[in-house]
């Protein structure tokens, strides 16, 4: 796996859901090889110190903000196709979301794993698992703490298929 992230002349080559005529086009996988795949992608919520004091120690009035986002963000993994209308519909066979409370910057990070065995990558449903995990965390949280911030949404690592594997930069925030 390179350690690098797609570089502008990469991103910019093809957009493989454009037709030659400039028309929205769901890609063909039937002639791509079946080979293991797995995407993360990592989100954040800031928040203020007391709503994630609240929501750390177990005190919201909605219950366990934790295990409701981590369902919700597995369940958008599972209908990632549902929502993105160019996605193909795929059979995950593992969806893990996790979090890790930074204190320090008074926010959660949510990382999420998404794998499969298919002819198509799994990073878009990585990233729909941290989105809506991210959300739910919102929704559930936001009677005390309506200026929440959702940020830093990416894709931290790809594996498999033809083009390989890549890992995003390394960053502080």
């Amino acid at each position: 796996m390179s350690n690098h992230s797609p570089t502008h002349s990469q991103e910019t080559a093809s957009l493989s859901h454009i037709n030659q005529k400039g028309e929205a086009n769901m890609v063909d996988v039937t002639d791509k090889a079946m080979t293991s795949r797995t995407a993360t992608a990592e989100g954040k919520i800031s928040m203020s110190p007391a709503t994630l004091k609240l929501i750390t120690q177990g005190d919201n009035k909605k219950g366990d903000v934790f295990s409701v986002a981590r369902i919700a963000g597995i369940q958008a993994a599972k209908k990632c196709s549902d929502l993105i209308p160019l996605c193909h519909p795929l059979m995950l066979t593992k969806v893990k979301v996790d979090f890790e409370i930074d204190t320090e910057n008074s926010q959660v990070k949510v990382t999420s794993l998404c794998k499969l065995t298919g002819q198509t990558g799994v990073e878009m449903e990585a990233l729909t698992a941290v989105s809506i995990t991210c959300l739910t965390l919102f929704d559930m949280c936001k009677a005390a703490d309506p200026f929440m911030e959702i940020h830093g949404i990416k894709v931290l690592t790809k594996e498999g298929g033809k083009s390989g594997g890549w890992e995003a930069k390394k960053d502080n925030s």
